[in-house]
């Protein structure tokens, strides 16, 4: 039995405890969940700058999942566009039992790998996408027979687990390991389980795209612009980026179409034109963009 299943003992009479002591004592547990991922930083790292390089030629960020792990995966990539502005067509989510296992539970779908073989050729996975499986307890068949085929086709592979030495991290080039051990609720993983889960797609993710330049200066300057108040923030972040005026800014993010990088270098002097070409010379990378501003004026 995985040790994400497993009855711990301290916990077998929890259902009696006065309620703030097991509120606490899971509490404790998340806790653990967080430190569990300390020995990790190094792989995510790695597996960030390696999923990078492959997504800079094109390729899409795929994620794989069934039942909590899968939802837990999707919420991480729907957040990837407003945050980042990372293209919805760079987006694909293979979920046991479909997307309508979001919210309704699909029994036996995690089980099925022939469904996982075929979804994989039929999006036509290819050597410039990265698939993310997850799965506590690394054994899914759904999401190992998704891992192996998309790396057989080529594509970087990252697996997320809660259990050492299971199939789905073997199955991986970049394996992510949470062990968060047993739940005060045995097997409920969307506990400790989850929880180390969600934070780690929450680093693997950034650090993504970090490396691909959609950060400058901690701040989200591929941030789609969609009510009024991330338009406030947008005039915001070209104010802190630019030092300029307040009315500069905003003329800056209007004449750029709301593109808050080419709205910078608006800001710093160049015609929307320019600005805009200037990005696509640096390859979408505002910082080597403002440093070719820079070094061009002194």
């Amino acid at each position: 039995m995985p040790n994400t299943e497993s009855l711990n003992p301290r916990f077998a009479d929890i259902d009696s405890w006065p309620t703030t002591e097991a509120v606490e004592a899971m509490l404790e547990g998340q806790m653990s969940a967080i430190a569990s991922l300390k020995s990790q930083t190094r792989q995510i790292a790695a597996a960030a700058e390696a999923a990078a390089v492959r997504l800079q030629k094109g390729g899409r960020l795929v994620y794989v999942g069934a039942g909590t792990s899968g939802r837990v995966a999707v919420q991480d990539g729907v957040e990837l566009g407003p945050t980042f502005g990372w293209p919805a067509e760079r987006l694909l989510y293979l979920m046991a039992g479909g997307i309508d296992a979001l919210v309704d539970s699909a029994e036996g779908a995690e089980d099925d790998a022939d469904d996982a073989r075929s979804r994989i050729r039929e999006s036509a996975i290819n050597a410039d996408d990265v698939l993310i499986g997850v799965a506590a307890s690394g054994r899914t068949p759904f999401t190992i027979a998704a891992l192996t085929a998309a790396k057989e086709a080529g594509a970087l592979t990252i697996a997320i687990a809660n259990n050492a030495g299971t199939e789905l991290l073997h199955a991986a080039q970049h394996d992510l390991l949470a062990a968060t051990g047993s739940e005060a609720i045995a097997g409920s993983t969307r506990m400790k389980a989850g929880t180390a889960q969600k934070a780690i797609l929450n680093l693997l993710s950034t650090a993504i795209m970090l490396r691909l330049g959609r950060v400058y200066r901690g701040l989200m300057v591929d941030m789609v612009i969609s009510n009024e108040k991330l338009l406030n923030r947008a005039f915001g972040i070209v104010r802190a980026l630019s030092n300029c005026s307040e009315a500069v800014a905003i003329e800056a993010v209007h004449l750029a179409g709301n593109d808050i990088k080419t709205a910078v270098l608006i800001a710093l002097g160049k015609d929307p034109a320019a600005a805009a070409a200037l990005l696509r010379d640096h390859g979408g990378i505002l910082r080597d963009a403002v440093e070719a501003v820079n070094g061009s004026a002194s």
